[in-house]
């Protein structure tokens, strides 16, 4: 409204969160927070601002909902001004051939700025991680502040393991349109632990516990981990109606995910920790994981299931051969 001219400014109605102009022009305003409000009006045109902060699952679960949405006019189009922090929705958005890419630095725009908070700024992040992304609109490999590096992961990363003692599958569940993390892993004798598959995915009750169970099958593993303080129960009866006879633990945590997360990351900064293989959403979760933020549902699930192996210790099991059909 402040840009609007005083003949062309809109009219503001802030219990419905509509902007309404002259020309019958008309803007409506939703939140990120809540998915819902974005189903089903159709328009011509969407702006997500400061998309890379939405929430991880809420934030996806409104963008696609306001992409469904996007089918007036001959060419609808979307508008996205965001920093460039590497989270997976803007990865994907960058690769997409439909993309067109505007960038602009701190720098065009000192004209604008206080000079107290211009050299403030640049004095203290120009020349970092945090100053590449912020300044320059540089879209980074990896978040400064991540628990884990793509060196550190390159140099634990393995192309085939051993015979394993333990085998777990760690299942983070999710409501609504949110991806179900599933991620399986192993220790052997000699306490290296090796993430063995990442099977994630959105889809229905049905399709995410066949998913679990046919790798819970293939590498004869020996429990099915999932986090009881959400959805817990809901995931044991969901497995438990494809196959009653999968080994199930539920587990219940008061601890946060900085405290579950970094045992892990220690683990693989000892050289314990392996990926077996690439696992490029997994690894993306991983590099762009900062603490204080909320999790993503891949990350989770490898938590889960290297905590449980890692922590709990493991328990002899006879030789086992894995099926790759």
């Amino acid at each position: 409204m402040s840009v609007c001219p005083p003949w062309n400014r809109p009219i503001y109605e802030p219990s419905k969160r509509i902007l309404t102009w002259p020309n019958g022009f008309i803007a409506v305003i939703r939140s990120a927070h809540n998915p819902e409000a974005v189903r089903g009006p159709e328009h011509h045109i969407a702006w997500p601002d400061e998309l890379a902060a939405w929430p991880a699952t809420k934030g996806r679960a409104a963008y696609d909902n306001m992409m469904f949405g996007l089918r007036l006019g001959e060419n609808p189009q979307v508008c996205i001004t965001s920093t460039p922090k590497p989270v997976p929705l803007i990865r994907e958005l960058i690769t997409d051939p439909n993309t067109a890419i505007t960038k602009g630095s701190t720098y065009e725009n000192e004209h604008n700025l206080a000079p107290s908070f211009l050299s403030t700024i640049l004095a203290k992040y120009e020349g970092t991680n945090l100053g590449r992304q912020e300044i320059h609109a540089e879209l980074l490999d990896e978040s400064e502040g991540a628990l884990w590096t793509r060196s550190l992961i390159d140099e634990t990363r393995v192309t085939k393991f051993p015979d394993l003692v333990r085998i777990v599958v760690g299942v983070d569940p999710s409501g609504g349109l949110a991806e179900i993390g599933i991620v399986g892993a192993g220790i052997d004798k000699k306490g290296h632990v090796y993430v063995l598959c990442d099977v994630s995915l959105r889809g229905s009750p049905r399709e995410w516990a066949e998913a679990v169970v046919t790798e819970y099958w293939r590498y004869k593993m020996d429990r099915v981990i999932a986090e009881r303080n959400y959805g817990g129960e809901m995931v044991e009866s969901t497995i438990r109606m494809v196959d009653p006879n999968v080994s199930y633990k539920g587990i219940y945590t008061t601890r946060g995910k900085l405290i579950r997360a970094e045992p892990v990351a220690a683990l693989m900064e000892k050289g314990k920790l392996h990926l077996v293989g690439h696992f490029p959403a997994l690894e993306g979760e991983m590099t762009n994981w900062v603490p204080g933020e909320s999790s993503p549902n891949r990350l989770d699930a490898m938590v889960w299931a290297v905590s449980e192996l890692a922590v709990s210790g493991s328990r002899p099991v006879k030789q086992r051969e894995i099926a790759w059909g």
